[in-house]
């Protein structure tokens, strides 16, 4: 994994110089897919009715990976701490995985790869107080597939984020999931009209 704390400060980059070696370069298309709060525990609450909506998500945004990765295109994890200061992103995978949480079976399916990217945030947004916008200019991302959880929410934010920076957006609908069929669809809609976002199913177009 290939973690960018978000106190990074470094600037960007040059579009053309060498990259690290391992480094994923991006395809064609300027594509990079954001993977966004998967490594969740999901206990809380409104656990059990998001997760009956997440795990087939999350089994669509496992095959959209692959098929992304396939094309060149870089993966990257924005992934909220849980209010968890102290630890980093190995830590937050390793209680999913082996606590017995509800979110097990969604970070087992989706545990991030050696050549992916992690983000980690603390709020809604996926930019805000993050190094991602500095990530993405590294890469000379250009297009944004936003994939994850919760549609209405940290989804819904990073594309409101991302729309004023200025990126094509794709919103895959059977990609992010919420707990409530009305808000997910809700902010689908929403994406679509004013973020000007492609939210076709990833089952209906390209990878």
């Amino acid at each position: 994994m290939q973690a960018l704390p978000a106190s990074t400060k470094a600037p960007p980059a040059p579009a053309k110089s060498p990259r690290a070696a391992g480094e994923r370069a991006l395809d064609a298309a300027g594509d990079a897919l954001l993977i966004i709060d998967v490594l969740n525990d999901l206990e809380f609450d409104t656990g059990p009715a998001l997760l009956r909506s997440a795990w087939p998500a999350a089994q669509r945004i496992h095959r959209l990976k692959a098929g992304v990765k396939a094309r060149g295109a870089p993966v990257i994890y924005v992934n909220d701490n849980w209010g968890q200061w102290r630890s980093d992103m190995r830590q937050v995978v390793a209680h999913c995985l082996r606590d017995g949480v509800r979110g097990q079976a969604l970070a087992a399916l989706l545990a991030p790869e050696e050549d992916d990217y992690i983000v980690i945030k603390s709020r809604h947004s996926g930019f805000f107080g993050t190094s991602l916008e500095l990530l993405l200019q590294h890469l000379g991302a250009r297009s944004l597939i936003l994939t994850g959880l919760t549609t209405d929410i940290c989804v819904l934010f990073t594309a409101h984020d991302a729309y004023l920076r200025r990126y094509d957006l794709r919103v895959p609908a059977d990609c992010v999931a919420c707990a409530e069929v009305e808000p997910h669809r809700w902010a689908l809609r929403h994406m679509a009209e004013v973020c000007r976002a492609d939210i076709a199913a990833a089952k209906e177009s390209p990878a």
